[in-house]
């Protein structure tokens, strides 16, 4: 019995392959990026190289305590694709488990390289 898919699901996996890439690069940079309030006041150049070069978030502290997070337009947009990608991929799941059309493995596939080959 092969798996089937929703049409919404196979949209949603066609644009995860598209941004995997970017989205595995970003995901990779885990590492927390910690200044304190005056570097930001002081040398606002510095936390915005950072923030571009590192592509994550800058967590900003005022007195000891966390206060802000800054990070990059790029960085915040690529995140918030991967929060909306995700919440799409939900929705067409439970879509495909509330019994909508569904296509198989190979159809998913067969479709994927059809989009692919009308981007190139």
């Amino acid at each position: 019995m092969s798996k089937r898919f929703s049409e919404k699901t196979i949209d949603i996996l066609i644009q995860l392959w598209y941004n995997i890439i970017r989205i595995k690069l970003y995901e990779e940079k885990t590492e927390m990026i910690i200044k304190p309030s005056t570097t930001l006041r002081n040398d606002y150049n510095a936390i915005s190289k950072l923030a571009h070069e590192r592509a994550e978030p800058v967590y900003i502290t005022k007195n000891g305590e966390g206060d802000l997070v800054v990070m990059s337009l790029e960085a915040f947009e690529l995140r918030e694709e991967l929060f909306r990608l995700k919440t799409t991929l939900a929705i067409a799941e439970n879509q495909r488990l509330n019994g909508e059309k569904t296509y198989s493995l190979d159809d998913a596939e067969a479709m994927l390289r059809n989009y692919i080959s009308e981007k190139a």
